[in-house]
């Protein structure tokens, strides 16, 4: 097994030096690195996210700094880079605790396998993030096994003692010239190889080879046990395109989907590179949207009030033709009196020495056009928690239009969104 190396937001490596500050990576890794981060320079609005490299004086020389993507990179060699979000908080944490919230966190993004994994069953001090990813995998394939593998019919061709199904003339007459008490056909048969559980089983030895953690390795073993008459897959793109997918084999979408995270690298962002198994990496600017508004949704549920995220009702403009969606992040409505109060979460650290505290003159214009197109009763930005600012209850006021900032503590998300409720 291969070495990981953990590092938060912000925080760089180094290249075989020993720097306060700065996590040293051997050569061979650095530069595997460097190449993954430049490989995806193509694409400009990922890249500026991802990671950046620059060069330091002073002797420390080129650095490789994260940035705003969490998660892991698994090389082909089996070292991992391991990404945790940069989280303030009024408690203190520790990164077995960042990891259990960002499990958190990642489960609360919605059309993908990760809202399925239950925290209860995931020991996140024992474990790195990629364990943690196996781990999703095998609650699904366990949930699989325990409802019954699936089967459906295949065609199977091979020499029979009498005739059933269909002749295979040219076989025939080339594997039985010398045995005509055989026949070679092809018939259709009832069983467990199918696409789907070839994938599974591929996806299960893979991994069984990758795993550190005894208990995922143990359980994987387990599972592999229960796939003994299905086939190893000889081509996952054949086979991924051979899946079913209908009301028989709805307890299969989310492991399938996990097969082609690990089989071929498809994940939620499309970062790739040589070298690089995957990269199972995630905006952090979308994890704090999806919490906060799950947050919010579960709050107000059974009140009077409608959550919507990512709502569309309206555009910027309506003539000739609407133009310019408009999508505020949480949309508060009371079905009585009909006000609405907006929220829009920034993913950003906001600073007392900075201009405007580091808030963005196009969001604030962006909150501008959502209270004057939804009428709405009060607008608010929503930032995470950072120790870099004394004043959580920023302000700006233009005609009667009011623009609240409001600071969330991830550590504390419940008693953050109450509060801001309370203050509406």
């Amino acid at each position: 097994m291969g070495k990981t190396y953990t590092v938060k937001e912000y925080d760089s490596f180094v290249c075989e030096k020993t720097v306060p500050g700065y996590t040293t990576l051997p050569q061979k890794t650095f530069e595997i690195l460097k190449n993954f981060v430049l490989s995806n320079r193509n694409d400009e609005s990922d890249a500026l996210d991802l990671m950046s490299i620059s060069a330091k004086k002073n002797g420390v020389g080129e650095i490789i700094t994260a940035k705003n993507y969490v998660g892991v990179i698994s090389m082909d060699d089996g070292t991992r880079i391991e990404i945790l979000p940069k989280i303030c908080s009024n408690a203190s944490y520790t990164d077995d605790q960042v990891k259990s919230l960002l499990v958190k966190m990642i489960r609360t993004l919605s059309d993908t396998p990760y809202k399925t994994i239950q925290t209860s069953f995931v020991d996140t001090a024992k474990m790195n993030i990629f364990e943690i990813y196996i781990r999703m995998f095998i609650n699904e394939i366990f949930y699989i096994v325990k409802r019954g593998l699936k089967c459906d019919y295949q065609a199977v061709q091979s020499n029979e003692n009498a005739i059933k199904g269909k002749l295979i003339f040219s076989e025939h007459i080339k594997r039985n010239i010398a045995h005509k008490e055989k026949v070679y056909v092809e018939y259709d048969e009832f069983n467990v190889n199918r696409p789907e559980n070839r994938l599974i089983k591929s996806t299960l030895i893979y991994l069984y080879k990758r795993t550190g953690s005894a208990k995922n390795k143990a359980d994987l073993k387990t599972l592999l046990s229960c796939f003994g008459e299905t086939d190893e897959s000889l081509d996952y793109n054949k086979d991924f395109s051979m899946c079913k997918s209908d009301r028989n084999t709805t307890d299969y979408k989310n492991a399938i989907t996990w097969c082609r995270v690990f089989l071929k690298g498809e994940s939620f962002t499309s970062f790739s590179g040589s070298n690089i198994a995957y990269a199972l990496l995630f905006p952090m600017e979308v994890l704090f949207e999806s919490y906060v508004a799950k947050i919010v949704k579960d709050y107000f549920k059974g009140s009077e009030y409608l959550v919507k995220a990512q709502d569309k009702r309206y555009h910027l403009f309506e003539e000739p033709t609407k133009k310019f969606l408009i999508k505020p992040d949480i949309v508060i409505s009371n079905k009585v009196d009909k006000s609405v109060f907006l929220f829009d979460t920034k993913w950003k650290m906001l600073s007392d020495s900075s201009a405007n505290y580091g808030i963005s003159q196009s969001d604030m214009y962006q909150m501008y056009a959502y209270q004057k197109k939804y009428d709405a009763k009060s607008v608010t930005l929503l930032y995470p928690k950072t120790d870099k600012v004394k004043n959580e209850n920023i302000e700006f006021r233009s005609d009667d239009t009011i623009v609240k900032v409001r600071i969330v503590d991830l550590f504390d998300v419940l008693n953050s969104v109450k509060s801001l409720i309370n203050k509406l």
